[in-house]
């Protein structure tokens, strides 16, 4: 079977050199954009414990929101397709990342908390929605999810309790 390929490209240029640069570990900002093709710019830096602006965007901050960004698309797909008709979707994700003794670190797990609400208890099969067919659907969102399968950490679901709307 022929396997598909599909490349991402992204710029990044950094804007936080200053006046000194990197003369010194201190001397130099962590502020810099990423860009793609027409998309506004998402401003970057690094986690303020490393000396970034906590008003941006950290590598950090988009791992974790790409997993939860990648299991949410799969899921409403997976939703849409088995007759679940998904009104509401949030998540309050989080990570948990290990720093060593040398510096260097390591996401350890991810956790997604999603919160979806549905219009109506019933799928377009007859199939009640409640929680057991959502954790089904969460289960093969997260079998699908690009970003989840490329880690080697492990990403947990905390879903709430299905929330029904008439």
């Amino acid at each position: 079977m022929a396997q598909l390929l599909h490349q991402y490209s992204v710029d990044l240029t950094w804007t936080g050199a200053g006046e000194a640069g990197t003369a010194t570990y201190t001397s130099y900002g962590r502020d810099h954009a990423l860009t793609a093709g027409g998309k506004p710019a998402l401003l970057g830096t690094s986690d303020p414990h490393f000396r970034g602006d906590a008003d941006r965007w950290s590598p950090e901050d988009l791992l974790v929101g790409a997993l939860a960004q990648c299991h949410m698309l799969w899921f409403l797909h997976l939703a849409a397709s088995a007759g679940v008709v998904v009104v509401g979707y949030e998540d309050a994700a989080s990570g948990t990342m290990r720093i060593e003794s040398q510096g260097q670190g390591q996401f350890t797990e991810v956790v997604l908390r999603p919160r979806v609400t549905v219009r109506g208890g019933t799928a377009s099969d007859g199939r009640a929605v409640d929680d057991a067919l959502l954790a089904d659907v969460h289960r093969r969102a997260h079998e699908h999810c690009f970003i989840a399968r490329s880690v080697n950490f492990t990403v947990r679901h905390e879903p709430a309790p299905v929330v029904v709307t008439a």
